[in-house]
């Protein structure tokens, strides 16, 4: 599952197929080795040689590249540039998903929306948006920079601005989402 998940982000980034020497290639994407370093990390137990080296090495590109991913991420994630980029270690993301630049995806601790949100596979998120509290984003949706979104997001959806306000749309990452790998 894990190697699953690092062939398919390789995929997103260099649209080529796995092999040792291809990885390497794909390690000079700092996004890329972050989370190859994460989901290895994740995978293998501190207490192994293997497992702490790449638990030091993910939290390294953690600091040096300001990314703090947590949660349950979906297998196709692609960062297209680095920068700070939160997401709280209780939310989900879905497969075959874009986060731009200074997203935030955090957790409220109060009120009728108390938690953490859950996003949808094939979801668009542009650059310094906020999505916040225990939604649901749905699958093929975009949201788009400087968004706030803190309600439930249908599937085919664009959300715009701040409040957000939802449009519907049948295809609205078409040109957006990098080609994916088949499943």
């Amino acid at each position: 599952m894990m190697l699953d998940a690092i062939k398919a982000d390789l995929f997103r980034y260099y649209q080529y197929e796995y092999s040792i020497t291809r990885l390497l290639l794909g390690l000079r994407s700092p996004a890329f080795r972050y989370m190859c370093f994460k989901r290895l990390s994740n995978h293998y137990s501190v207490r192994t040689p293997h497992g702490f080296i790449c638990k030091v090495l993910s939290r390294r590109y953690s600091h040096k590249y300001g990314f703090q991913i947590e949660g349950q991420i979906g297998k196709g994630l692609y960062i297209g540039h680095f920068g700070t980029i939160i997401v709280n270690k209780g939310s989900a993301i879905g497969k075959n998903c874009n986060i731009a630049p200074g997203v935030t995806i955090g957790e409220t601790s109060r009120g009728e929306k108390a938690g953490v949100p859950t996003i949808g596979d094939f979801v668009w998120i542009g650059t310094n948006a906020v999505v916040v509290g225990q939604i649901t984003i749905g699958s093929h949706v975009m949201i788009a920079p400087g968004a706030y979104v803190n309600f439930d997001v249908p599937a085919h959806s664009i959300v715009l601005g701040n409040p957000g306000k939802i449009i519907s749309r049948e295809n609205p990452t078409e040109g957006y989402i990098r080609f994916c790998s088949a499943d």
